[in-house]
């Protein structure tokens, strides 16, 4: 693969990332740099909303 985008729901229903999501993001990011492989987004998927990383501005 040239690039991946990770998904993952929140069984809560609270779409919000968490600070144990955003770290875990840049580090599957920086994995994916060193064998040149992109991180498009990063979607957490709620039970009414969704949200995006790179829309939101964590990546």
């Amino acid at each position: 693969a040239s690039a991946v985008i990770l998904i993952h729901n929140h069984p809560s229903g609270d779409p919000t990332p968490s600070t144990e999501d955003i770290e875990m993001t840049f580090q599957i990011a920086a994995a994916c740099e060193a064998i040149e492989v992109g991180v498009h987004d990063h979607v957490v998927i709620g039970r009414e909303a969704e949200v995006s990383f790179r829309a939101s501005g964590f990546m």
